[in-house]
């Protein structure tokens, strides 16, 4: 009797390889800014980018807070290529000259009794660049603050309370420094501190990494141990660069501007180096 035909059996298909989750990157030591992006319930790494944040002769404060935003996110993905990696900074603008960090008691003295009774204007500006595919936009937030007239004893008593001397602008609107202010007009309600969370949103989606996506498996929400490692308010300007390119490039025009450039990475490390601080600088 013959044998009976085999029966033909397929096997299942391999299941594709899982892709890694994109890690994210802050180029930043502020408590501040780490303290914001944990909002957002994504795992990241904050870093020291090590930039030098002075500003060149004449540079107006729009431009040096988007300079300064772009150099830290460059610093950090040049080391880091895959991870998405996010750089901020803000200046102050006190009749076009930039107001940063007063970094002492006598510096934050000063610059409260300069901005008492006035209109400043903090710009915030915010940079997203993912090296391996090419990605790198920055946007700026113009917030309008309009501070009370204030005495002697005032600014003295807030500064000896808060000693907000890695501030720029020497105050903290989400604490004391609120007393301190009359209004503060903004898009974007976060940008005062430090991070304007709803374009950082925006940005991050641009390069692909949404926070309102489905986290892969295994990718649980920030742990503290691993985000604690080492004149109208608008988005005032949006730079996109496709092909990365150096920081210094930028303008403080307000309309889009796209720069193109072969190597960004490189060019940014072949820039001229800035002069010398003329006093002692603060953590990015």
């Amino acid at each position: 009797m013959p044998a009976p035909a085999p029966v033909p059996t397929t096997s299942a298909p391999a299941p594709a390889a899982a892709c890694p989750p994109t890690e994210l990157i802050l180029a930043s030591t502020s408590r501040y800014r780490r303290e914001l992006l944990e909002r957002l319930r994504l795992p990241f790494r904050a870093l020291s980018p090590e930039v030098d944040e002075t500003p060149r002769p004449g540079e107006a404060p729009a431009a040096l807070a988007e300079r300064l935003a772009l150099a830290k996110a460059f610093a950090l993905a040049e080391r880091f290529p895959d991870a998405v990696v996010i750089g901020a900074d803000q200046v102050a603008d006190v009749d076009g000259a930039p107001i940063g960090k007063p970094g002492d008691h006598a510096g934050a003295t000063a610059q409260l009794r300069a901005m008492s009774g006035r209109r400043i204007v903090f710009q915030t500006a915010l940079a997203v660049v993912r090296a391996a595919t090419g990605f790198a936009q920055v946007r700026r937030v113009a917030v309008t603050v309009r501070f009370r007239a204030l005495s002697d004893a005032e600014i003295e008593f807030y500064l000896r309370t808060e000693q907000p001397y890695d501030c720029a602008g020497s105050a903290k609107c989400e604490t004391l420094g609120i007393a301190l202010l009359e209004a503060i007009d903004s898009d974007d309600p976060t940008a005062l501190i430090g991070l304007p969370l709803i374009q950082t949103c925006a940005l991050l989606r641009a390069a692909g990494l949404d926070p309102l996506r489905e986290r892969p498996l295994g990718a649980p929400g920030p742990e503290p141990s691993a985000s604690r490692t080492a004149a109208s308010p608008s988005v005032a300007s949006v730079a996109t660069i496709s092909s990365v390119p150096a920081a210094a490039a930028l303008s403080a025009s307000s309309a889009p501007s796209v720069l193109p450039a072969p190597s960004a990475l490189s060019a940014l490390s072949a820039l001229p180096a800035p002069p010398a601080p003329s006093a002692p600088g603060s953590a990015p």
